[in-house]
């Protein structure tokens, strides 16, 4: 029910998810006036993998977290989580309220021993054709130098077992490569990660190599990733758009231009095309004992269908086990 267009675009992208996994059921936690006439008419087969779960209430998403949380009984948000608490459901897929979706997480499902505060991290194409893994993306916008660690710690489990990176390298997002800048806390994370023999610590990494792969995982708070990975994403949404012709000049343009513009367009689409946000939609609620999924809120239906699928993937290779095994033999030894 969440998200900028609310059911009108997660029923068409859980249809579409359907279609694409047949192992898949999905729960649609919601109002079913809202959602059962968008399942009209559509695949029988499909339908038989689709329950619709009734919700009173959804959060808002202009509403302060600690509101919503007090008064969250009944909403789809916290009836969803429930879902997963109590084992009825794999994971859970969110386009709503970041705040409330952390807040409420973290008190049904508990956060990992060991782990302050969970993190939203996503794995994101680079130009080396491999991915890198970032966190905070929002979740935490004030963080301790402690929590940068958990996060390093976390974002290497995460580049390891999940994207298959053999001793990733970690670094930390700041404001140059010397060691005497940034912020108080980001130093202090570094000099822990740097007498760490467990963590293979690069150092400091700036927001232009983001895309580059230099680093395997990079960590910063909650502010600087939201901001750095939605400066991204919208900066490659701007260069294609102005790769496309504005419609009032489609009729001026001569057929030599059309041709070449349609040539130019597949071949950045097949050189660039894997670094569409569209594509990677979704970020993980790392650290938690249960998988959940935050969409974003002004996702398209192969964007929110995205975020379904990595959740599938997080459920098949059994992510938040794996962080727990590792963060046991890791974070102690670490701190």
């Amino acid at each position: 029910m969440g998200g900028d267009f609310g059911p009108r675009v997660t029923v068409p992208a859980a249809l579409q998810a359907l279609a694409s996994n047949p192992r898949l059921k999905l729960l649609l936690v919601g109002d079913p006036e809202a959602i059962s006439p968008l399942l009209a008419n559509k695949n029988a087969e499909q339908l038989d993998r689709l329950q619709i779960i009734p919700a009173e209430h959804v959060v808002a998403n202009d509403v302060k977290p600690s509101q919503a949380i007090r008064s969250s009984h009944g909403t789809s948000m916290r009836i969803a989580l429930n879902l997963v608490k109590s084992g009825e459901a794999q994971a859970c897929v969110s386009a709503g309220n970041t705040g409330v979706l952390m807040g409420l997480a973290k008190m049904m499902l508990k956060s990992i021993e060991g782990i302050e505060r969970p993190a939203l991290v996503t794995a994101i194409p680079n130009l080396k054709q491999q991915k890198t893994v970032i966190l905070d993306l929002g979740a935490n916008i004030n963080c301790n130098s402690r929590m940068l660690v958990q996060f390093a710690i976390m974002g290497a489990v995460m580049a390891e077992d999940v994207a298959g990176v053999k001793n990733p390298r970690v670094a930390l997002l700041n404001i140059g490569e010397e060691e005497s800048k940034g912020l108080d806390n980001i130093r202090e994370a570094a000099m822990t990660l740097r007498n760490s023999e467990l963590i293979n610590y690069i150092g400091y990494v700036e927001g232009n190599e983001l895309l580059t792969g230099k680093t395997d995982v990079l960590v910063c708070d909650g502010f600087a990733g939201n901001v750095t990975l939605k400066t991204m994403e919208g900066t490659i949404r701007v260069i294609l758009s102005l790769l496309k012709s504005p419609e009032g000049q489609k009729k001026k343009s001569s057929w030599l231009m059309k041709i070449f513009r349609k040539l130019l367009l597949k071949l950045i689409a097949k050189r660039f095309g894997h670094l569409n946000p569209d594509q990677h939609n979704g970020a993980t609620l790392l650290g938690l004992r249960g998988i959940v999924i935050k969409s974003h809120g002004a996702a398209n239906e192969n964007a929110f269908k995205a975020a379904i699928d990595q959740a599938v993937q997080a459920v098949e290779k059994q992510v938040s086990e794996k962080i727990a095994v590792r963060l046991d033999a890791v974070l102690p030894k670490s701190e």
